[in-house]
């Protein structure tokens, strides 16, 4: 019975596929962070800030193109980008041992603005593929294939780098985003569902339709959860390095996305769907207990149970709330906003937890990760609050009801069928 919503989900077309070819795809892309920093460290001559700096200018240009990928997306179609973003990435990771500092900074930023978007991609295709009632379990899937990606990614990126050295590692990393590239091709999953508008059709969505308040609350929880997790990360090494435990790192890493797993597994089995908030809140403020268990190693990996059982949880309910909250015609730029919030996160956490592991104590990392993700849960409350109010007193209404629900408490969807009226006639197309 456990299983049930998973082997429903796994038995719609398509999806398994799907799902396997976004794993393998999302390794390379995974080991990229480490085999660049190893790169400037190690064939460069230059330190760890340096090597922050490459990394900062990857992710801006990350965060910056997702959104126009996930339009472009919309507007011509997945191929044309899988092409442009598979050639780009190629290029930059095949010419990177052969470029000077300064000009790995400024490829760096191209590389990242063309990254190929396998997350963003497989995010929009699970949605097309997945009927509401089964999208909770599909999206569980999806998180849980993700952290086996970043478990396994980095893993090979380190072997290669430390092993035959940066250099094959890029060039390794070249051809696995290529095969990448094409395996997506050759797949071509569906960014839209069969009872969607077809992207031929050339249907333009305002972004003032979806793009609201609550939108970007989810957005905002989406980037405090990364935040959270990044910082965690940071933290975790920073403790067991203070203590004479370090060799402890890669079990308590281990251990901590197996945690995720768990709880991404479970979640997907649950018959109601949470509001992220409800699920970052207690993890921020489960992270900061975590600062508690610095003087041992053991003590951290089980103080992480709760906290991290509720990570793949947390992006789950935010890539499942933005899927819904999307009209299809809009969701690659919403997923890809979903991405470069995800990706903001990180690039946060990191040195936040890094400057209270500094000028406090390492412990102080947890705190300090975990209380930003706590103040960004109650900022967001209220908008969440406000939501689950008006559909109370929806469903407390008579079946026929002269009240008109505020459009922007609903789903593009409701919204349509609120504007229909009780007669439930469509509005014309241009005054959507």
């Amino acid at each position: 019975m456990l299983l049930k919503p998973y082997r429903e989900t796994l038995a719609l077309p398509g999806l398994k596929s799907l799902l396997a070819v976004a794993t393998l795809a999302r390794m390379p892309i995974a080991a990229g962070a480490v085999v660049l920093t190893l790169h400037v460290v190690t064939d460069l001559g230059r330190g760890y800030g340096a090597a922050g700096l490459v990394g900062a200018a990857w992710t801006i240009g990350g965060s910056a193109g997702a959104p126009v990928l996930g339009r472009l997306v919309d507007r011509r179609g997945l191929r044309i980008v899988l092409v442009l973003t598979t050639v780009a990435e190629v290029l930059f990771w095949a010419l990177t041992p052969t470029l000077p500092y300064w000009a790995l900074l400024v490829a760096a930023l191209v590389g990242g603005l063309l990254a190929l978007p396998a997350f963003a991609v497989a995010r929009q295709s699970v949605a097309a593929l997945t009927p509401e009632s089964h999208r909770l379990p599909a999206f569980a899937l999806d998180s849980i294939t993700t952290e086996l990606s970043f478990m396994a990614g980095p893993a090979l990126g380190v072997l290669l780098a430390t092993g035959p050295g940066p250099h094959i590692a890029m060039y390794a990393l070249a051809a696995g985003i290529g095969v990448s590239g094409l395996g997506l091709w050759l797949l071509n999953p569906p960014v839209r569902a069969a009872h969607e508008t077809p992207i031929e059709a050339g249907e333009r969505i305002p972004r003032r339709s979806w793009l609201r308040p609550r939108f970007l609350a989810v957005l905002a929880v989406t980037m405090a959860a990364t935040l959270v997790l990044s910082g965690t990360d940071v933290s975790v090494v920073a403790v067991l390095r203070s203590n004479g435990e370090l060799s402890w790192t890669g079990l308590v890493m281990s251990l901590w996305a197996f945690y995720s797993l768990l709880g991404g597994f479970a979640y997907g089995t649950l018959r109601r769907r949470f509001p992220a908030v409800f699920m970052l809140a207690p993890m921020a403020v489960l992270t900061i207990v975590v600062g508690i268990g610095g003087a041992h190693w053991w003590l951290i990996a089980i103080l992480l149970i709760p906290a991290g059982a509720l990570c793949a949880p947390t992006i789950t309910a935010s890539a499942d709330a933005v899927s819904r909250m999307t009209p299809a015609g809009a969701r690659g730029e919403a997923m890809g906003l979903h991405n470069s919030s995800l990706t903001v996160g990180v690039a946060l956490g990191g040195p936040l937890a890094g400057l209270a592991a500094d000028h406090l104590s390492p412990p102080w990392g947890f705190v300090a990760v975990g209380g930003a993700g706590a103040l960004i849960a109650l900022a967001v409350l209220p908008i969440e609050l406000r939501r689950h109010s008006a559909e109370t007193v929806v469903a407390a209404r008579p079946a026929v009801a002269d009240v008109v629900e505020p459009l922007d408490t609903l789903t593009p969807a409701e919204a349509v069928g609120a504007q229909a009226g009780p007669a439930g006639a469509v509005p014309p197309r241009d005054s959507r």
